[in-house]
């Protein structure tokens, strides 16, 4: 068995969560790590463009994609070492991330769960260092599995080799180069709760827990998330498309003197996060809709795709907002998303 499949000029609008039409000029579905030496040994996979695709919910195609879309669908999931007081899980690329989440929890195991409901699947997590909630994956990664395309191995690479920072990593600066086909994951038994952000001690209240535990947590984040956050398979969208801006302190504390109801939070290094939310909601975006292009009604930060927008559509959209966000702030808005076929450059 060769461990992967190659199809010709497939669809990709049931493999993004903006469900914008797009097509790859050709489609490869991994079902083995140590397949993919053999998969780039095919000149189109070397010398073309080549896209590594999970669920396709933080990508944005502006375009066709003219190389290759390489679907990695090995999910296994395990623990590889325990030593009482944490264990050392091992999962999959193509593994579903709210799965993985839940898979922890169940044997007991804390600090996946403020990052409970996010899209995606495990090997997109690293890449994006995805977070929420006041956690970042980062924080747990003793080591990510990666096949590295200039030289046909797989590579175990430790997290401190890793790059990770807000919403960044060296897989994302290099993403021509590498390949995540599965994730190790450090997660104690137990570790002070993170409940101080975002309406997470209200939602525990209404859920009438009063001493909650990280699965407990994990349930809150996902209502709350649920509210807060239009469902893809319903309504089109990558879900927040914009990250929160850091700015130094004597910005932050400038900004906030002059709107008092601006969020402001930690960010690393003595730096601030400003709430992008607010700041699009601010310049009046919150659930607005040109043809089927949009900005969700329910959070500012989330672009939806009512039915046929194209991704040209909704890239022009967001450009318009981060234009608009910079002419009032001041503050430069970056996307969450990866751009396929564009770059994302304010007018």
């Amino acid at each position: 068995m060769s461990g992967y499949q190659l199809a010709e000029n497939v669809s990709l609008a049931g493999r993004n969560t903006f469900r914008v039409a797009a097509r790859a000029a050709m489609m490869a579905d991994v079902s083995r790590a140590d397949a993919l030496a053999g998969l780039f040994e095919f000149a189109m996979l070397r010398e073309g463009p080549v896209l590594v695709l999970g669920e396709g919910s933080n990508l944005l195609f502006a375009g066709d994609f003219p190389g290759v879309a390489v679907c990695l669908t090995m999910a296994g999931v395990g623990i590889v070492q325990e030593d009482g007081g944490s264990a050392l899980v091992r999962a999959e690329a193509g593994m579903n991330w709210n799965d993985l989440v839940g898979w922890t929890l169940a044997r007991g195991l804390c600090g996946l769960e403020n990052m409970a409901l996010i899209p995606g699947t495990v090997g997109a997590a690293p890449i994006q260092n995805i977070g929420a909630y006041g956690v970042e994956v980062g924080e747990f990664v003793e080591t990510v599995e990666a096949f590295q395309r200039d030289t046909g191995q797989v590579k175990r690479i430790a997290a401190t080799d890793c790059g990770f920072g807000y919403r960044d990593s060296l897989f994302k600066r290099e993403s021509e180069r590498w390949v995540v086909t599965a994730l190790e994951l450090r997660l104690p038994r137990e570790r002070d709760l993170r409940l101080d952000y975002a309406g997470v001690k209200e939602e525990l209240a209404a859920m009438g827990i009063a001493t909650p535990r990280a699965v407990h947590v994990a349930e809150a984040i996902s209502r709350i998330r649920t509210r807060k956050l239009p469902n893809p398979a319903v309504l089109g969208n990558a879900g927040s498309f914009f990250k929160n801006p850091v700015v130094d302190a004597a910005t932050a504390e400038t900004m906030k003197a002059e709107h008092p109801l601006l969020p402001v939070f930690p960010g690393s290094d003595g730096q601030r996060k400003l709430s992008a939310a607010w700041l699009i909601e601010a310049c009046g975006w919150k659930g607005f809709r040109e043809g089927d292009a949009g900005v969700a009604a329910q959070h500012a930060l989330v672009l939806v795709n009512h039915g046929q927008a194209s991704g040209a559509q909704l890239l022009d959209l967001a450009r318009r907002i981060a234009a608009s966000v910079r002419e009032r702030f001041g503050v430069a808005l970056e996307p969450e998303p990866r751009i396929i076929g564009a770059r994302f450059d304010t007018p």
